[in-house]
């Protein structure tokens, strides 16, 4: 079976833009989405453009700031904060990776919490680890619905996750673990790792190599979640982690790259924001 990031992503989306137009009868105003795009990196560039392109779709106000390479980290961090003061907005998204003078960790934790639509906050993280209330983070959430859509049994199952990314290794290990799988935390290095692979009845990779798993490292009949984007560089088309063509012919459950866990990073992050959204205006009550 090939997962349609694609077509999960459209459904979640129709749903989100029917609760905002619910929330708008409500609260007199749709979700306010501000993204902060520095730099002219094209895959940032074509990220941001896309996510805007969703948040218009579901009916969300969406503002896209741009600023030059050469903006300070005290002028980043000024132009967070008064995102975090005004009241008219709902979540703040800064674009990753930032220029190498900026420290994106300090970025990340200025983002006020109640706005943290991607789920990298500190205390957010914490949250989720300490199985409290918190803002999932969007990939992490997409490759847990991408396997419920499949289908895929995770309670009682062995899970491999190559990657051990605070974006998405580290949280989606820890999601699956919530679900109740047995969870093995892996990486490119890892020795004996096929070994390790050939015995995952889920296996989540993300570690941006191309096409690094190959059929000899799945097991028959696993659900492989294939998080990674890549330039093939033998024909310079865009490819996953995953040899797929391979992968395909032994896999019950693959997702595609493109049209795999990209589209359900967005429209995650649709959910996301309604979901700041309504807890600001509960907050408020």
């Amino acid at each position: 079976m090939i997962v349609s990031g694609t077509q999960l992503a459209k459904e979640i989306k129709e749903k989100v833009k029917n609760d905002v137009a619910k929330a708008v009868e409500i609260y007199g105003r749709p979700p306010h989405l501000v993204v902060i795009l520095v730099g002219e990196d094209p895959a940032s560039q074509s990220y941001v453009k896309g996510k805007g392109k969703d948040a218009e779709e579901v009916g969300f106000k969406s503002t896209t700031i741009l600023k030059p390479d050469t903006i300070t980290e005290q002028e980043l961090l000024d132009l967070i904060e008064s995102l975090n003061n005004d009241d008219s907005v709902d979540g703040i998204l800064v674009q990753l990776p930032l220029p190498a003078h900026i420290d994106e960790d300090k970025v990340i934790e200025t983002i006020s919490l109640s706005k943290d639509v991607d789920g990298f906050h500190p205390l957010n993280v914490a949250a989720l680890w300490q199985k409290r209330d918190c803002i999932y983070p969007c990939t992490p959430k997409g490759v847990i619905q991408l396997l419920d859509k499949a289908g895929v049994k995770i309670e009682g199952k062995k899970a491999v996750v190559i990657g051990r990314s605070n974006i998405v290794g580290l949280p989606v290990s820890k999601m699956l673990l919530d679900r109740n799988a047995t969870v093995t935390i892996a990486h490119s290095r890892t020795q004996n790792l096929p070994s390790v692979t050939s015995e995952a009845d889920i296996l989540v990779v993300a570690i941006g190599r191309p096409k690094f798993v190959t059929e000899e490292m799945v097991k028959p009949g696993a659900a492989v979640i294939d998080v990674g984007v890549n330039r093939d560089p033998a024909t310079g088309k865009l490819c996953g982690d995953v040899d797929f063509d391979t992968v395909a012919q032994k896999a019950s459950v693959i997702t595609p790259v493109p049209g795999g866990a990209g589209p359900m990073t967005r429209a995650c992050l649709m959910q996301n924001t309604l979901e700041c959204f309504l807890r600001r205006q509960n907050d408020k009550r």
